[in-house]
């Protein structure tokens, strides 16, 4: 292997972990919700959604300089709050946000009212896409990424999967790379997040459906046409009737298609139809219902998974079972919480060497990660300064989306660069003892010359 192929694929494998750990996002879930697309001159563009991600209403405020209409714009929030049982509220993270955050968090809505920061990366590509002119073809492009922004707070993977992955800037020169090589390997990272996730078959757009194991970009767009004509699926088993989805392709996609609400409960789990038959077995064994040995965990505990491998289904597959009926239908990913930056910090002027500020976590490199501190500008959080341990994959101590607290090193203006730390002082490593000398040895205490100083400080410096 050439060294350009090992950088490539080394890039190529940074791409694709930062864009798993971005479409696994913790997601809000069924929430109505407020989306602003932050700005200055032309506006904050609102868009109001209900539980499904609907759009409801469009609005423009303009808070922000030059029209400052600060009071206008609260009233108007306020009000649509009011009027569409606004839940969250999300706003994007580019030009305007932090001004747009303080407009928010001034208000008072009357009720609580969560509030997120969302990151719009890719989102203006998105709203002048094909994909969004056919969602919303009667929409400005401007209004199409609010939307954007809404639905992303409301689940990421169903909405980043409707943008190129290659847009997202999420990587270290993936520009520069086998640019095939890299799609089928970020194609493949969304398809993986996609099954392991699962999908609402009832609310799921026919762009996430094509990710879904066993379906083409014809059958999925035949289930959304089927959903239309004649509503809700009811069970899983009532994909069959769907055109050109036959039993292999069902067979294929079954298990990562949830059904909530379906009357056996089941097709809203990750157990495949083929196994129903064993979960059906035991609660004939346990003389309950389906539904019971769901609910009750003090019947599950009772079921020795031993007594029910065949041919079909091993010891692993039965455990596998067991676990998804104590939570069927969960969502694997984490639960969102609202995140603040320090009060006060809006610029990198406002940044001191020795601040401790909170941050978010944006993207990962292999020579370190950067952080969003809320001053329009990531500082870089080296490799070296990412623990108090040697550090060799970044991976392994950050994640995207990760709320840190992080310490100021360094502020370039000139330059746009902020250096940040994350070691903690209380834990800084202790240098390691000289082993050049054998045990017991008494230690000199004449002084040294300038040569044996600076020998000494070069032998220290290498020992850390």
């Amino acid at each position: 292997m050439s060294s350009k192929t090992a950088a490539d694929e080394e890039a190529i494998r940074v791409f694709a972990e930062n864009l798993r750990q971005l479409l696994l996002a913790s997601p809000l879930g069924s929430k109505r919700v407020l989306a602003i697309d932050p700005g200055f001159r032309t506006g904050c563009k609102v868009v109001c959604l209900d539980e499904s991600g609907t759009f409801l209403k469009y609005t423009s405020i303009f808070p922000h300089p030059p029209q400052n209409d600060w009071s206008g714009a609260a009233a108007t929030l306020k009000e649509l709050v009011s009027r569409y049982e606004i839940e969250a509220i999300g706003y994007g993270n580019g030009t305007a946000s932090k001004e747009t955050e303080k407009l928010v968090r001034g208000i008072d809505f009357g009720k609580p009212v969560s509030i997120f920061m969302v990151n719009e990366s890719g989102a203006s590509i998105y709203s002048a896409s094909e994909v969004a002119r056919e969602e919303f073809p009667d929409e400005d492009v401007t209004v199409r990424g609010a939307i954007s922004i809404g639905r992303r707070l409301l689940d990421p993977l169903s909405e980043l999967v409707k943008i190129d992955a290659k847009s997202i800037g999420v990587g270290q020169y993936q520009h520069d790379v086998n640019q095939n090589r890299l799609k089928d390997s970020l194609d493949n990272v969304v398809q993986s997040c996609v099954n392991y996730v699962g999908v609402d078959v009832n609310t799921a757009s026919k762009h996430l459906l094509t990710y879904v194991s066993g379906l083409t970009a014809t059958t999925a767009k035949n289930i959304v046409e089927y959903r239309g004509k004649n509503g809700a699926f009811k069970s899983r088993s009532e994909l069959l009737k769907v055109a050109m989805l036959g039993p292999k392709a069902y067979e294929q996609c079954a298990g990562f298609l949830r059904i909530p609400g379906a009357e056996n409960p089941l097709d809203n789990s990750a157990v495949h139809p083929e196994s129903y038959g064993i979960v059906e077995e035991m609660a004939q064994k346990m003389s309950c219902t389906v539904s019971d040995i769901i609910a009750k965990s003090d019947i599950r505990k009772q079921i020795n998974a031993k007594d029910f491998i065949n041919e079909t289904a091993g010891a692993y597959t039965i455990e596998d079972i067991l676990k998804e009926l104590e939570k069927p239908g969960r969502d694997p990913r984490d639960v969102i919480e609202e995140f603040r930056f320090a009060e006060g910090i809006a610029t990198m002027s406002d940044l001191k060497p020795g601040m401790k500020v909170p941050g978010i976590v944006t993207n990962i490199t292999n020579f370190g990660a950067f952080v969003d501190v809320g001053v329009k500008q990531d500082g870089l959080v080296h490799v070296s300064h990412l623990s108090n341990k040697f550090v060799s994959d970044p991976n392994e101590v950050v994640k995207l989306n990760q709320k840190v607290m992080v310490t100021v090193v360094e502020v370039d203006a000139s330059r746009k660069r902020i250096a940040l730390s994350m070691k903690e002082e209380n834990k800084t490593e202790q240098p390691r003892p000289r082993t050049n000398l054998p045990k017991g040895a008494p230690v000199s205490n004449k002084p040294k010359n300038s040569f044996q100083s600076s020998l000494d400080a070069l032998r220290n410096k290498f020992d850390k």
